[in-house]
């Protein structure tokens, strides 16, 4: 539950390396880079190269009962809360020597796996709340309450971000929201699918309303008032492909001009509550989002309101909450929307909300027992090595002119390596976590960071801070930062093995590396110069040259089918698949650079480029259940694991090569696409 900032590209999933002299604890099975056990060599690696890859992985790891999807990374990121439990149970045990840090992270899970002492308080610790909603008079007195309710999805997002033309700065920020299904396309796509999972979700919180002690019939008119205003938010927002390109988001206006467009909402109020007073200017994501919440207010009546909010307090609490408001909200947003089987494990749970709110903490522990300065130094050898092929390839480009070939390379000469762990950890002093409150520590540790992020407004960026936690499984580039960042979490085997040959490493590894720096080059990233401002660097031919080459890659993959009719949206995922194949190609480029003085051998009945791409290729392993693959055909930047896959190596003549492709396979693209 990693907080991230608007404009920050994330990948999910993603994979690096980890050195052998990181501490591996000795009952860990090791798993290799490559494992053949995990191939399915009956198939015919030019038809479907996923499943040659992948198909023993996907016969021997079904996805488990409270997992909504399962692959090779998630089933690292699994391992990884096995050790991360040992953590925290170590320092929930009550010890007068535990430093601060122990006690914070101890205390906040012992109080979230405390399930007799949260069943025992059930809705109880709402009642201020609650009180307060109902005692509201007024639709101005709406502005205050929703400033006591920032963290729980209230009509909008307010924060902070770096201004897009000025990425030194940070600048205050609202933003579209209010809503409580994934996205706004749950409540405005007409098909059959949307039309059921939007009675659905009136029938869980018509449910949720009658846990509250409302009476059945009073429940359904109140799901109903959700509904409405909910569905009127989501026309007002903008689509997951509009607000792919940043210029849709970037409105930098004073704040008398916001109290213009919506004047409905007392917003010197709020800012004076949320503790900006003197706030001047912001950026407006959405304007047209808060010309709809303006009409809205002024639409709808002060009862409606109040269940409005109502509603989004409970939403926002029920997994903190007891049994009862946990199941049914489990019984939604898990096995209805992902097809998850069975509720996590409440230790899982526990772990993942200290990793979330307490994660720099958590992360000091976990980075001294396995992240070592030796495993750090030999990630940032291979990030500088795959640097050097995205040079070259950039010099090499025969459709950029020489004037934004200089801009590209400045872009990559200023980007920024955080491997591992910030250089200065985060301060939690001023957050109080109390053992035996479970509800009120997730309160306080969100209100703590929204204060936090509140409290950069005006000051010039912190440009050594991390969007991810040291033990967080994943990997992001981050255009208004222009770095990559590469948790510690991530940097452990299968991902990466020393004592594997190259090829695979480069394959798996390399492509990721080479996957985040083509980031700051595909079709958002570009947008943005080496200091992170947005500024169009690029002349207009070459900009042409570009878009034609996505509009290939974009082309191709709204081609693939998800799952019954349902196509990959290639616009939504146009940034991902970019970075995808370019990153293969980077990766391709510095291993073959790598070992150009090296005699290799075949290894496993494989050759050595073989090895490469089903390095690549097992990096994605991996299965979704049937309604998760719907949820991400809406919500998620990224194509299928099978299509990053395939999508990616039919591209390439060294893929075809490697195997002996004929031309017409289904593995070879007539088409090629490459955009670097």
């Amino acid at each position: 539950m990693a907080i991230l900032r608007p404009g920050v590209i994330v990948l999910t999933a993603f994979c690096f390396l980890a050195s052998a002299n990181a501490q591996q604890p000795s009952m860990e099975k090791h798993v290799p880079a490559l494992d053949v056990t995990s191939m399915d060599r009956s198939i015919d690696p030019c038809v479907d190269f996923f499943a040659y890859s992948c198909g023993g992985w996907i016969k021997n790891n079904p996805i488990p009962p409270d997992q909504s999807s399962w692959d090779t990374y998630s089933k690292m990121e699994d391992g990884n809360k096995d050790r991360l439990r040992g953590i925290l149970e170590a320092a929930s045990a009550p010890d007068p020597k535990r430093n601060a840090v122990s006690q914070k992270i101890g205390d906040y899970y012992a109080s979230c796996t405390d399930e007799p002492a949260i069943e025992a308080k059930g809705a109880e610790p709402l009642k201020t709340i609650f009180d307060r909603i109902a005692k509201i008079s007024s639709k101005p007195e709406i502005a205050d309450i929703a400033s006591s309710m920032v963290t729980d999805n209230v009509l909008f997002r307010f924060e902070s971000i770096q201004d897009f033309r000025d990425a030194n700065q940070v600048v205050a920020n609202a933003d579209q929201g209010g809503l409580g299904l994934p996205d706004r396309d749950y409540y405005l796509k007409d098909d059959a699918k949307s039309q059921e999972l939007r009675t659905k979700y009136l029938a869980h919180v018509q449910k949720m309303f009658e846990l509250l002690g409302d009476a059945p019939n009073v429940a359904a008119t109140e799901a109903q008032t959700v509904m409405r205003i909910e569905t009127a938010l989501a026309k007002g927002s903008l689509t997951r492909v509009q607000r792919r390109d940043p210029k849709s988001l970037d409105h930098k206006m004073a704040s008398i001009e916001l109290e213009k467009i919506s004047p409905e909402f007392h917003w010197q109020v709020y800012f004076t509550k949320v503790g900006l007073p003197k706030l001047e200017s912001l950026n407006v994501s959405v304007p047209e989002f808060f010309k709809t919440l303006n009409e809205e207010i002024n639409k709808e009546s002060l009862p409606d309101w109040k269940t409005y909010l109502r509603w989004h307090l409970v939403h926002a609490s029920a997994p903190n909450l007891s049994s009862a408001f946990l199941n049914e909200n489990f019984a939604f947003y898990g096995k209805t929307l992902q097809g998850q089987e069975q509720l996590k494990p409440r230790w899982k749970r526990c772990t993942e909300y200290v990793d979330g709110y307490l994660g720099e903490a958590l992360g000091q522990v976990y980075v001294e027992k396995y992240f070592s300065p030796e495993a750090k130094r030999e990630v940032q050898k291979i990030v500088k090595e795959i640097q050097t092929a995205m040079e070259q390839d950039i010099n090499g480009l025969p459709w950029m002119s020489p004037s934004t070939k200089q801009q590209a390379l400045a872009k990559l000469h200023g980007m920024a390596n955080k491997i591992g762990y910030p250089d200065k950890w985060r301060d939690y002093s001023k957050l109080e976590i109390v053992r035996g409150d479970n509800l009120g520590n997730f309160k306080r540790a969100r209100q703590f960071e929204f204060n936090r992020q509140l409290g950069k407004i005006g000051k010039p960026v912190d440009r050594g801070e991390w969007d991810m936690t040291p033990p967080t499984v994943n990997a992001y580039y981050n255009p208004q930062m222009n770095d990559i960042n590469f948790p510690a979490g991530v940097l452990q085997p299968p991902a990466f093995d020393l004592n594997s040959d190259a090829a695979p490493n480069y394959g798996d590894t390399g492509g990721t590396v080479g996957h985040e720096l083509t980031h700051g080059f595909d079709d958002e990233g570009r947008q943005f110069d080496a200091q992170g401002n947005l500024r169009d660097w690029w002349t207009a031919e070459d900009a042409k040259e570009f878009q034609q080459r996505a509009d290939c890659i974009s082309n191709q993959y709204s081609n693939y089918t998800i799952i019954d009719d349902i196509k990959i949206n290639g616009k939504l995922t146009l940034g991902e698949d970019v970075a995808d194949l370019g990153g293969l190609l980077l990766a391709y480029m510095a291993w073959k650079q790598d070992t150009k003085d090296q005699k290799l051998e075949p290894i496993d009945d494989l050759t050595p480029d073989q090895r490469f791409f089903v390095g690549y290729g097992q990096s994605w392993c991996g299965q979704s259940r049937d309604e998760t693959k719907r949820l991400r055909a809406t919500v998620d930047p990224h194509s299928p694991e099978k299509y990053r896959t395939n999508g990616v190596v039919s591209n390439m003549p060294q893929f075809q090569e490697a195997f002996h492709c004929k031309a017409g396979s289904p593995m070879v693209n007539q088409n090629r696409c490459r955009v670097w």
